[in-house]
């Protein structure tokens, strides 16, 4: 089936001991469009740019279950050859909500989805003040996942965030990791880690199981590159804002050029040609492949060009 598919090629991307998945963060269909284009073989649907965009708000737990598995089905959409991991809070509820949000992640045809231990009122994880969950209520989101995948019969991952790092320390979020892995996470993700060694030392503990690394410019976390990642154990490593960062400084730089001077000039490739014009954007969005489609099954739309 097709929302099987993807979830299926990531976990044989998983179970190549060579492979690091790398995805830059995308939260709507432009920026997941320029993350296929450049040729990226797993992406990833952030949360927080999916409030912003979607919302225009802050990342504090505003987004429902749907604004969140419609954004993540659509860039699915786009190549269901190129798994999707999205981002999916704390599952929005308790284990019934949890497991409809696992079958809603599923039908729109994501590969993996992470769920946290924070409380309903979440916030980004790289802010301060996080509240927790207890252990028995994470560990029950996590197994109402694992349920909902059995019984869909789908190969979708579940990726367990935890938060504890920040207010409760180390020793207790890895050992929150565990539990989670226990009660059928597949991939373990802790969130807010302040330090390399705290890096290489999670990656460690909870072999064999896969690491899951974020990287957030401006976080708390330090930055490392793909070899350094590799180099301490983890297996999936995600830049969530790469779309927003571009987003925010581009838009924000082409609106004070046309506040400041009327216009917007043209920017140009090496090569002398409009770079970013009106049909850049449309052949990049799949203007050719549409206008082609429509000629082999007979359509008329059109025959006069396009």
């Amino acid at each position: 089936m097709a929302q099987t598919k993807s979830a299926t090629k990531l976990r044989q991307m998983l179970a190549d001991p060579e492979k690091l998945i790398i995805c830059p963060g995308v939260h709507d269909g432009l920026t997941a469009r320029v993350a296929l284009n450049v040729g990226f073989d797993a992406l990833y649907m952030t949360g927080a740019g999916t409030a912003a965009s979607r919302l225009g708000q802050p990342d504090l737990g505003l987004t429902t279950v749907d604004d969140m598995a419609t954004n993540a089905g659509m860039i699915a959409g786009l190549d269901r050859t190129v798994p999707v991991i999205a981002d999916a809070d704390t599952g929005f509820g308790g284990p019934l909500m949890v497991a409809r949000t696992t079958e809603k992640y599923i039908l729109q045809g994501v590969a993996a989805f992470h769920i946290e231990d924070q409380v309903a009122t979440k916030r980004c994880g790289h802010l301060t003040g996080k509240e927790l969950v207890d252990v028995g209520t994470f560990v029950a989101r996590i197994r109402a996942a694992a349920d909902a995948r059995a019984r869909m019969g789908s190969d979708i991952v579940i990726i367990a965030r935890t938060d504890a790092l920040q207010s409760m320390g180390y020793d207790e979020a890895a050992a929150r990791l565990r539990a989670a892995r226990d009660a059928g996470a597949d991939v373990a993700f802790l969130e807010g880690i302040q330090t390399k060694e705290q890096m290489g030392r999670v990656a460690r503990d909870l072999a064999p199981t896969p690491c899951f690394l974020n990287m957030v410019s401006g976080g708390v976390t330090p930055l490392v590159d793909a070899a350094e990642a590799r180099a301490m154990g983890f297996r999936i490593v995600i830049w969530p804002i790469a779309g927003m960062t571009s987003v925010y400084i581009a838009m924000r730089d082409l609106c004070r050029e046309l506040k400041t001077t009327g216009q917007i000039k043209n920017r140009y490739t090496e090569d002398g040609k409009i770079d970013g014009g009106v049909r850049d954007v449309f052949e990049l969005c799949g203007l050719s492949d549409c206008v082609e489609f429509d000629k082999v099954i007979g359509g008329t739309s059109f025959a006069n060009g396009a």
